[in-house]
């Protein structure tokens, strides 16, 4: 029997990286060693893994460099119509092994280091997440700026540099502890800092009006200044730009204090102005109305802003001569794409920037506003929709507020004069919502002020058009679309599962990666013995793989053979990590009544994080530590049936536990998961999914086959009848003894004996005051839980299933989305023609 191969060995083989040339991998080795020259600090003879790091990124930064100044030179002879997608997340993991991949370097790179007697993997784990996001929103920006460059649109992407990104969670005791993600501390060689393009960004202060117009006067000044990161494109040497704002103080900010002695003080105060950048704020699908965060979203609205308009007037590459001043040719050279309402501020200061500043009339501005700006609505949930209290709008932007109430304003005369005397539709339909205190709704902002409102999977798009923003359908049908979401092959399997890649590569070839609905090719071979072997081999040593590491971490014994059962998302109690639960205390109870059965072995693992402030959520990731403290360590169930917490999920552990993962759980209540995209990447990855009709599963089963997806549980009309009916917890429990006694268990300290009282809260919540349904799908559920078991037995039908998964994965390219964006809403063309490499005469 053959040696099985080395890692190093076995990324040679592989075809999809792109071979590595003798000339190439010596002129790296060259390139990394005079980098690693100039990182070593004078007085450090011995370099450290992290210099060996950091000389690499800049080798490899060396090959974007040169790409990246011809991509922008591109633009401006030119002239496209650009896209600028402002988002308050990026969520973009590494960026290493990434831009190795989309510039063919990855195996000359890993050649070079071999040679060098380094480790590629050991180097790329000295690499900090850029943790800019919360989860799926963040995430979906990181995919899109994949996407744009790799199909050489003239694509920005606007947010803010977080001095600390999303918290690093650690268990502490069974319970989330938060720790600051200092991602910086080491430097960041991927960015580039842009001091000529700083901008002033204005706040408080008052308004002035006069005959030629509104002022905006007393404001107090923060300075934006922009970081640049290279996004490059697949192969197609197009990179773009991902330009983050960082809040600077200006240099006399408070210093009129120092004639009074109070300078220390002045220069101390300096902080409060860079604050705005200093921290992401941790919550998912839930509002936070404070003062600092709308600062942030005014902040990166009004920058940005500012950069476009800079970009819009001049057009030749490097000159800083205006050449344009007609703003009615605004919407043909700007797309805005305004990533759920938390940019909504860009409405407002457009508008005042052409009123105020470039002196249009009111009409001509809204017309161009409106024909600028896109929205896409990310959340059905009410707690997660944005609403900004009048009084703090007055105090911190007191001209937008006047510019909002004029919106406001014509708006209600144009619905006034469409449905007279509907004084409820007017009252649904203000951007002011009344009653108490007066609060702005944003996403009715959004939609005004947008030629275009999207949803993000086909059955939330209905949802928005049939509930939340029925009047707006109503009146204005045009502007309502869907754009199903999409995640990129080229971190989501090409990076993180090579062995994948290669098998698909030696069967349809390797232009799957820049067009995934080739993958429907894979149809044929789902009889092919040997292809069903490759792929269960694949996935085999993907789980042998994730099992060391997690060996290594949680100190506990994994049963290879055992179903990898993965629930990995922010932990909300719509995405119910709690019917989960309740499915493995089902388990176990049944394991220790008949412990002589043939019980399918599962390991399951839950990830996520809570926001800091959510109390249920945190109590959620207890109850799953809890739960796992009494199974793992029960001598009857052995390795049959093993929980794991996933502690401080995020990009890079979800592209380790992805491709190992059996099956996928996506178990929202129907109706309440605007789309998912962890979804996608486990489906593309070889993952089975056991779900319910939400979201983009109701889209996954069209594409793979109802029959190749584990579906259970109410869909959306189920939902809508039962809230008429009325939802009563007690009545399931009652009638459910499998349900009632796990549900007694976790009441009376059965997972919590030295706490009996410990989860009464859940329980509480889950008998009385659960809005997302737990109960009435547990029956399902655990029914569609044994068929999973059942086939799991049957190592190649359950195969043949992940084939035809793999297959239907087309649709779920990030690719697709953005190519729907450009041709409906912003006016470009995609295309898949190569930029000349700098390199080339």
């Amino acid at each position: 029997m053959s040696k099985p191969l080395s890692d190093h060995d076995r990324k040679k083989q592989i075809s999809v990286r792109g071979l590595a040339g003798v000339e190439n991998v010596s002129e790296l080795k060259q390139n990394f060693n005079r980098h690693l020259h100039f990182t070593l600090v004078k007085d450090r003879n011995v370099a450290t893994r992290r210099d060996y790091y950091f000389a690499l990124a800049h080798t490899v930064r060396d090959h974007l460099v040169g790409r990246w100044i011809r991509t922008q030179q591109h633009y401006y002879e030119k002239d496209p119509k650009r896209v600028y997608y402002i988002s308050l997340e990026f969520y973009m993991g590494r960026t290493l092994q990434n831009t190795m991949v989309n510039l063919a370097l990855e195996n000359a790179c890993d050649e070079a280091m071999y040679q060098l007697g380094l480790d590629m993997e050991e180097l790329e784990d000295m690499e900090e997440d850029a943790g800019l996001g919360n989860g799926g929103l963040g995430r979906l920006a990181a995919c899109f700026l994949d996407s744009m460059a790799s199909l050489g649109l003239a694509a920005y992407g606007y947010g803010i540099r977080y001095e600390f990104g999303i918290f690093n969670q650690k268990i502490v005791n069974g319970w989330q502890v938060e720790e600051a993600d200092d991602w910086l501390r080491y430097g960041n060689p991927w960015e580039k800092a842009r001091p000529e393009y700083m901008r002033p960004v204005h706040f408080y202060g008052r308004t002035e009006h006069h005959p030629d117009g509104a002022r905006w006067v007393d404001t107090q000044v923060v300075l934006a200044l922009p970081y640049d990161t290279p996004v490059p494109g697949y192969r197609n040497n197009y990179v773009n730009t991902m330009r983050l704002w960082s809040a600077k103080a200006p240099c006399d900010f408070n210093l009129k204090d120092f004639n009074v002695g109070g300078y220390i003080q002045a220069v101390l105060d300096r902080n409060l102005a860079e604050n705005i950048s200093r921290v992401l704020y941790p919550n998912d699908n839930f509002f936070e109305g404070k003062e600092l965060r709308l600062k942030q979203e005014y902040f990166v609205v009004s920058a940005t802003l500012q950069d476009i308009i800079r970009r819009f007037k001049v057009s030749k590459f490097g000159s800083r001569e205006i050449a344009r001043t007609d703003f009615s040719k605004l919407p043909d050279k700007v797309a805005i794409q305004l990533n759920d309402t938390h940019p909504a501020m860009a409405i407002p200061e457009l508008m005042r920037v052409l009123v105020d500043e470039e002196k249009l009339p009111w009409e001509t501005a809204w017309d161009i506003c409106v024909r600028t700006c896109a929205y896409t609505n990310h959340t059905v949930l009410p707690e997660a929709l944005e609403r900004w209290p009048v009084d703090l709008f007055a105090h911190l932007l007191p001209r937008h507020l006047e510019i909002v109430y004029e919106i406001n304003r014509r708006h209600l005369e144009r619905v006034a004069a469409k449905y007279p005397g509907d004084n409820g539709r007017l009252c649904r339909m203000s951007l002011i919502e009344e009653g108490g205190q007066k609060r702005i709704n944003m996403a009715h902002l959004c939609i005004v002020g947008s030629h275009a409102v999207n949803g993000v999977a086909q059955i939330h798009s209905d949802i928005l058009k049939a509930t939340v923003f029925k009047d707006f359908y109503e009146m204005e049908p045009h502007k309502f679309q869907n754009k199903t979401n999409g995640i990129t092959p080229r971190r989501w399997l090409v990076m993180c599962n090579p062995g994948l890649a290669e098998v698909i590569a030696e069967k349809i070839g390797e232009d799957f990666i820049r067009d995934l609905d080739q993958l429907q090719a894979l149809r044929n071979f789902v009889n092919d013995e040997a292809f069903i072997r490759d792929v269960a081999k694949v996935k085999q040593e993907n789980k042998m793989k994730f099992a060391v590491h997690l060996e290594e971490h949680y100190k506990v014994k994994i049963n290879r053979d055992s179903m990898f059962d993965v629930q990995v998302k922010r932990i909300h109690e719509y995405k119910r990590q709690l019917l989960n639960c309740l499915h493995m205390i089902t388990y176990y109870n049944r394991i220790k009544k008949e412990p002589s059965k043939q019980w399918t072995p599962r390991t399951v693992m839950i990830g996520g994080k809570a926001a800091p402030g959510y109390h249920t959520a945190k109590m959620i990731i207890r109850l799953i530590t809890a739960i796992g403290e009494v199974i793992n360590n029960d001598p009857i169930v052995g390795d049959r049936l093993k929980i794991i917490f996933l502690e401080n999920y995020k990009v890079t552990l979800a592209e380790k536990v992805i491709p190992a993962a059996d099956l996928s759980e996506q178990i929202s209540t129907a109706g309440t998961e605007a789309s998912g995209t962890g979804n996608m990447k486990f489906m593309l990855n070889g993952a089975l999914t056991i779900g319910t009709m939400d979201g983009a599963n109701v889209e996954m089963a069209e594409e793979a086959g109802e029959d190749n997806l584990f579906i259970f549980g109410m869909r959306v009309d189920d939902v809508d009848a039962l809230d008429r009916k009325g939802y009563n917890a007690e009545e399931y429990y009652s009638r459910l003894p499998e349900l009632k006694q796990a549900i007694d268990q976790i009441a009376g300290g059965y997972f919590s004996p030295k706490q009996p009282d410990l989860f009464k809260e859940i329980v509480n919540m889950l008998m009385h005051h659960d809005r997302f349904k737990v109960f009435a799908d547990y029956e399902d559920y655990i029914k569609c839980q044994e068929k999973v078991n059942a086939l799991y037995k049957n190592p190649k039908e359950w195969t043949k299933k992940v084939i035809y998964n793999i297959a239907g994965c087309g649709k779920f390219s990030s690719d697709r989305t953005i190519a729907q964006y450009a041709r409906e809403i912003w006016g470009m063309e995609p295309t898949l023609e190569r930029l000349a490499a700098p390199d080339d005469i």
